[in-house]
């Protein structure tokens, strides 16, 4: 009986010392990840901490991709991946219908009897077959203005490719960050783990930006809340836009209804039917990328776009040059003044679902700096059987706070922050754990 006050003081101590269980239960609001332009591949990358022991893979940012994807061919090393079986949870949440066998040694991405996945390289347009696995993801949370805790996912899915595939991506890359509308993309993954909303922001720049996953508020240096955005419904294409996909799958990437194209109020003359996504064929419409670095337009919409705008320019004695490959449009500097929101041209409006919710483009997004006195417009000729008639791009995104609202179906964007007296570049990465 005299050890029982012994134990009794263990017990407590038990109780109330700091366990690793209760250090694990910290339920972010919010989480984050950087986003940084490669400058030889004008691609936007990121790194998602993977694996046991922790591995930082840098990875593509791609907005409108399925999953992630990684390459297990080389290196890849992990004492918690897993294989789910075929028929699994994990491979009907993935939409696999498919059953592997690999008649190889097993080791990651060579599996037996586990779900066969489709891993894409959206920028090369080049798909292949893998396997479907889960591991360990690490990322940082954050109240809106700085990172915090660390917090872990134990079983993320993820698609495991083959080394080929990296062909094209920026240099260092093992793989591509899908951010689309699919169960496995990661905000959906995200918000499933620590049950926030689906919901996720990006801002991209030409150096680092970020993204944010779940609950605002989106704070940018020096304090500055970005809220208010406008909002417009996002469209769901019933055809898959993917290199290669399983039959019937409907396109994980986020298209907008534009309904006009504005050049300074004065509408640019398009077919309306190239604005619209035809349902059977899944041709037509609106999307917004990441992995095209510039906005691309059906050539009858490029020329009329290219027009129009040179006209406007004219009419300012802004002088066309020679073309600059990929842009056609190209002007000299002498003529044209500098504002906070870039080069003073005539102003671009992507007119939404309503006449009053648009899109404004200004110079700081239209316009590419090609030499110390020339400039280019920075839109590029898609070819006459476009798959998509306009394919938003990296550099018409950059500086702007675009989000996307699954669970309503939503995209909000705000325009160019630079209005707002700071930039995607402002974010306090300052940890404050």
């Amino acid at each position: 009986m005299a050890s029982s006050p012994i134990i009794f003081s263990v017990l407590l101590l038990l109780i109330f010392s700091p366990s690793s269980s209760a250090q694990t239960s910290f339920r972010p609001k919010a989480l984050l990840l950087p986003v940084t332009k490669d400058q030889s591949t004008l691609q936007y990358t990121t790194v998602i901490n993977q694996r046991t022991p922790l591995v930082p893979a840098s990875v593509v940012f791609d907005l409108g991709g399925r999953e992630l994807w990684v390459d297990c061919d080389k290196d890849y090393v992990s004492s918690t991946y897993q294989s789910p079986r075929c028929n699994s949870a994990v491979c009907s949440r993935a939409g696999s219908n498919s059953c592997g066998t690999c008649f190889s040694p097993p080791r990651p991405g060579c599996s037996n009897n586990t779900c066969g996945g489709i891993p894409d390289n959206t920028v090369t347009g080049t798909a292949t077959s893998g396997e479907f696995a889960l591991d360990v993801v690490s990322i940082q949370s954050t109240n809106g203005s700085n990172p915090g805790r660390v917090v872990k996912i134990p079983n993320l899915i993820f698609d495991c490719g083959a080394t080929f595939l990296l062909k094209g991506l920026a240099a260092g890359t093992v793989g591509m960050a899908g951010m689309g509308r699919h169960n496995i993309g990661l905000p959906s993954q995200f918000a499933a783990a620590f049950s926030f909303n689906r919901k996720f922001a990006v801002c991209l720049t030409s150096g680092r930006g970020v993204a944010f996953f779940g609950n605002g508020p989106y704070v940018f240096l020096p304090g500055i809340q970005i809220s208010g955005l406008q909002t417009t419904p996002l469209l769901i294409n019933p055809v898959s836009t993917a290199s290669a996909f399983p039959q019937g799958e409907k396109s994980s990437e986020y298209f907008i209804g534009v309904t006009a194209i504005k050049i300074v109020e004065k509408t640019v003359p398009i077919n309306p039917t190239l604005l619209k996504i035809n349902a059977s064929t899944g041709f037509g419409g609106t999307k917004i990328s990441s992995v095209n670095p510039y906005t691309v337009l059906e050539s009858s919409i490029y020329n009329a776009f290219t027009s129009e705008f040179v006209k406007q320019a004219a009419g300012r004695n802004i002088t066309r040059v020679a073309s600059v490959k990929p842009f056609s449009a190209c002007f000299s500097t002498q003529n044209v003044g500098v504002t906070r929101l870039g080069y003073a041209v005539p102003e671009i409006q992507l007119v939404l679902h309503s006449n009053d919710v648009v899109w404004r483009i200004f110079g700081a997004n239209s316009m590419v700096s090609v030499s110390d006195d020339i400039i280019c417009l920075g839109f590029v000729d898609g070819g006459v059987n476009a798959r998509t008639s306009v394919v938003i791009g990296g550099f018409q995104l950059e500086d702007n706070l675009i989000e996307f609202d699954l669970a309503s179906n939503r995209f909000g964007f705000s325009s160019t922050l630079l209005g707002r007296r700071t930039n995607c570049a402002n974010f306090n990465f300052t940890s404050t754990t």
